[in-house]
């Protein structure tokens, strides 16, 4: 029988089809009997996340305030993990003329280790492990249809996937990314006496998720979601994040 385990997952924002994740992460977290979970829209519930032994966030332009920083930042110092996905990194801001922009947010972008800039239209690209790592031994390279996130980045990385992508990111205010060639797509990042892994697939869109830009998105999205791979690597991060025994790949 496995140990209690106190998990916090934030699960909110826009652009996103959020039901759809926060139901599928609460499957894999309901696959070990001994996880109990909280479950929030935003980082406000900070008694939760005092309690709690590990954190899992995916968000999109979702910034804490300044005392829910000063929590998390607590949260990690005390040595505990933080498992963060897709768009945790993200703040953008709409300029007309100048299209999606990426303001600074320097110290909860520094303590997830980078932040959103742009990417690409979605289009299938190859995620390859950079290292032997116990977080990706025996994931073999696979396909993903999903959002290439092209990022600035803050301080040191263990970089454990990544693809490969040079070229233009029509729609975003710094769109030349012709200068860029290796793309980091899951890292691990010390902070304090605590860790951030962060995994940057996990695109999901669903047909009422770009109001109020649009009434109707033409399409279901659904990314990585389709990929085994990421299933497993989403498992592997969850046993992680409460400092268990990686499992082998799927």
């Amino acid at each position: 029988m496995s140990a209690r385990r106190d998990i916090h997952l934030v699960c909110g924002g826009k652009y996103h089809d959020i039901d759809f994740v926060r139901l599928e992460l609460l499957k894999l977290l309901a696959e070990d009997e001994g996880f109990r979970v909280t479950v929030a829209a935003d980082y406000s519930d900070i008694d939760a996340l005092e309690k709690a032994d590990a954190l899992i966030t995916y968000t999109c332009e979702l910034l804490p305030s300044e005392a829910e920083q000063d929590a998390l930042a607590a949260y990690l110092d005390s040595g505990r993990r933080w498992f963060a996905l897709h768009g945790t990194n993200s703040r953008l801001e709409y300029v007309k003329g100048t299209g999606w922009t990426a303001p600074e947010a320097p110290r909860f972008m520094e303590m997830l280790g980078s932040q959103f800039v742009a990417h690409p239209e979605i289009q299938p690209f190859t995620v390859t492990p950079s290292k032997s790592h116990p977080l990706v031994d025996g994931i073999e390279p696979f396909e993903a249809d999903d959002e290439i996130y092209l990022c600035r980045f803050f301080g040191e990385h263990e970089c454990l996937l990544e693809t490969r992508f040079s070229g233009e990111a029509p729609g975003f205010a710094e769109s030349d990314w012709t200068h860029s060639d290796h793309v980091p797509v899951m890292y691990l990042r010390q902070w304090g006496n605590g860790e951030v892994l962060y995994l940057n697939l996990g695109h999901a869109r669903g047909r009422y998720d770009m109001q109020p830009l649009m009434d109707e998105y033409p399409d279901i999205e659904r990314g990585s979601w389709k990929q085994p791979a990421f299933y497993e690597l989403l498992r592997r991060g969850m046993r992680w994040m409460v400092n268990m025994e990686m499992r082998d790949a799927a």
